[in-house]
């Protein structure tokens, strides 16, 4: 069983590039989603997974997740998934011990920027690059599960 803790934050300006060391584009779907849990298919560069997370708290979830064949991860997405696709690039930026995922929205969701970084307890102290701006872990919308039924685009 696995843990993950993650913080959530928007990202202030474009100043994070300078740190990423590498990019890989994702296009993921979800097959369930319930309140507590979700089990999605997602693809990145040349490989594929089955996740399953589940949890009541914002920041710790349990997740679970499978490596499946490229081909199957492709029709899943094209013929099984009926809700609408996540598109994004995801950006590795390492930064004083931790590696920052920056996430640029594509699609529906285009505009929107997000830097999540994992951690090994909910008070584990992190240093907070400049780019980073407001934390978005507690809020809901930004969760990949809600921007599905709700994109960014749509905001008000």
């Amino acid at each position: 069983m696995a843990t993950e803790i993650e913080r959530k934050f928007l990202v202030l300006n474009d100043d994070w590039r300078r740190d990423v060391s590498s990019e890989t584009r994702y296009r993921q779907g979800y097959l369930s989603i319930r309140e507590t849990a979700s089990v999605r298919v997602r693809r990145g560069g040349d490989r594929a997974f089955l996740s399953i997370k589940s949890g009541k708290s914002a920041l710790r979830r349990l997740e679970f997740e499978y490596e499946i064949p490229l081909v199957d991860a492709e029709q899943i997405l094209d013929e099984v998934i009926d809700l609408p696709v996540i598109d994004k690039t995801r950006y590795l930026a390492p930064l004083g011990g931790h590696v920052w995922e920056v996430d640029v929205f594509a699609g529906a969701n285009e505009g929107l920027v997000v830097a999540e970084v994992e951690l090994g307890s909910e008070d584990e102290v992190f240093e907070r690059p400049a780019w980073l701006g407001e934390e978005v872990s507690q809020d809901p919308r930004y969760l990949n599960i809600n921007l599905v039924h709700k994109p960014y685009r749509d905001w008000s």
